[in-house]
């Protein structure tokens, strides 16, 4: 059941940690090692319980404890520290954008309220935000947290899930099982967007017969904001507030209509916001509902024919594509997507046929499915792969769109998905790159002359640091393997023999997620020679 009303009683912080409230909203803190030390600092035990989400834990330490570090000079003085960091981040002037502009003598080439807006079905932030699955989540997050240290007009726009993602767990009897954990949105580190007059601010999708209506929450990452949409609102029939219910659930008529809102009323929720997105950039597929959006919007705004509007949102439409399958692409059928589009034939001046065919690879193949990535691939100006493999394999799968252009000639290409450095470079090995290299590694981390300098780092003492990593793994490992057998209700000398597994000193690889076939395990053993030598 649903609730009909929350409330949340929070502490009332102490005015001389007023500001720490500001630090949990900023998704910056995490991956601030120094800030992350303050939150666990506030109370250890409260950070690991609520699984590093510190808006939580602020709505929750006790009001002792609050008095207690607001008068205490050393917590205090590791605050201010803290957030001067943050406000020196956040100061304008010296972003790598801003000094780039600066030295050529042009403007800006995005000007006011104009932005890129990334589209995404699912964003890896932080754990305390659990709105993502996997690698294309993860991704998400690490583009939006390197185009905020760049200082790049980025803007995010995605789903928020009320359970988001299924965690795993195995029963009694050793079977794998999934539950879903409800978000509760009042304690995570997300600002529900209004209007003016203090009304939340509502946006509409149109869905056979009926309007389907979305409010929008703001996730501040950085420098970049984060729009996610929520449909679970008592003014939409149950079937539509379960759209933003689960990432990745129901059927495909749950799918379509969770990419309709991706695409389409994330483009009326930018505009609502007041943003002029002169670049969507499509993360896979499910956003390119999008394409069509623009081109109605142009069409009705600018009086511009179909191919006229195609021409130009297509300029600004950029999509990467991640599956090297096609099974793993949304697929539709052409009735449903008939049912869901018949309103916009005339406003998009095609017909039922020329619609449906912006989503085949032959368009006039009635009984082809609607396939969300050729529709993608047919309404943006460029492509890519997210490696030079994957640039290859694509190429490839997609050369039908191409009829009569060598393979190597689709307009397909590649750039290889990177990381934010901040993020996965761990505590230790930062303070050793601190010492060896300066602060440079963290500034410019591209910068191959820099990583040069990694040699000079003796190997007794980067060897000790890979040590104390595994360590802290595998204790972590021990730790929750202990927890879910006393979940299971095993026995005693189960639990006690958790203690045990692993071996701190023994190379140990692991595989998250899916065993998929594409995803090469096996690569390790394709040169036993040199496996010999890694392992000694």
């Amino acid at each position: 059941m649903r609730p009909i009303r929350t409330f949340t009683v929070i502490p009332a912080l102490p005015a001389a940690l007023s500001r720490l409230r500001e630090l949990a909203y900023n998704l910056w803190w995490s991956w601030d090692h120094e800030a992350v030390d303050l939150f666990r600092r506030l109370d250890e035990d409260l950070w690991e319980s609520t699984g590093h989400d510190v808006v939580k834990m602020l709505g929750s330490v006790s009001q002792e404890r609050l008095e207690a570090v607001a008068n205490d000079p050393a917590f205090l003085a590791h605050m201010n520290r803290v957030l001067a960091r943050l406000d020196h981040y956040l100061k304008p002037g010296n972003t790598w954008y801003e000094r780039v502009f600066r030295a050529s003598g042009e403007p800006p080439a995005f000007r006011d309220r104009q932005c890129i807006a990334y589209f995404s079905m699912e964003f890896g932030i932080s754990e305390c935000l659990p709105n993502y699955s996997g690698g294309l989540g993860v991704l998400s997050g690490d583009h939006l947290k390197s185009a905020s240290d760049l200082g790049l007009p980025l803007v995010g726009v995605g789903l928020l899930y009320q359970e988001g993602y299924f965690r795993q767990y195995l029963n009694l009897d050793g079977y794998q099982n999934e539950r879903y954990p409800h978000n509760d949105f009042h304690n995570m580190p997300i600002t529900l967007m209004r209007r003016p007059n203090g009304e939340p601010l509502r946006v509409e999708v149109v869905y056979p017969g009926r309007l389907a209506k979305a409010q929008v929450w703001r996730v501040q990452v950085g420098r970049v904001p984060l729009y996610l949409l929520d449909s679970n609102l008592p003014e939409n029939i149950r079937e539509d507030q379960d759209v933003t219910d689960r990432l990745y659930g129901g059927d495909s008529d749950m799918r379509l209509r969770q990419e309709i809102l991706l695409g389409i009323g994330g483009i009326h929720a930018l505009r609502a916001l007041g943003y002029d997105p002169v670049v969507c950039h499509m993360n896979e597929g499910h956003a390119a509902f999008l394409g069509l959006e623009r081109i109605r919007l142009l069409r009705h705004e600018q009086g511009l024919s179909f191919a006229e509007a195609r021409e130009v949102a297509a300029a600004g439409n950029l999509f990467t594509t991640h599956t090297p399958v096609p099974a793993g692409i949304d697929r539709f059928p052409p009735d449903m997507v008939h049912r869901y589009f018949e309103h916009d034939y005339g406003t998009l001046g095609l017909t039922r046929r020329e619609l449906l065919g912006l989503g085949r690879l032959n368009p006039a193949d009635d009984n082809e499915p609607f396939n969300m990535a050729i529709l993608a691939l047919r309404l943006s100006s460029q492509a890519n792969g997210v490696s030079a493999l994957h640039g290859h394999v694509s190429r490839r799968m997609w050369q039908g769109l191409w009829p009569g252009l060598p393979a190597d000639d689709v307009p397909i290409t590649s750039v290889t998905n990177g990381v934010h450095i901040r993020s996965w470079v761990s505590r230790d090995l930062a303070g050793l790159f601190d010492r060896y290299l300066g602060p440079a590694w963290q500034e410019n981390p591209a910068d191959k002359r820099l990583w040069a300098e990694v040699q000079d780092i003796p190997a007794e003492e980067l060897w000790r640091t890979h040590e104390r990593r595994r360590e802290r793994l595998v204790a972590f490992a021990r730790a929750r393997l202990r927890h879910q057998l006393q979940q299971r209700g095993a026995s005693a000398r189960e639990i006690a023999a958790a203690a045990e597994v692993l071996h701190p000193e023994a190379l140990t690889i692991g595989f998250a997620r899916r065993f998929a076939t594409y995803k090469r395990a096996s690569l390790l053993f394709r040169d036993a020679a040199r496996l010999a030598a890694i392992v000694g």
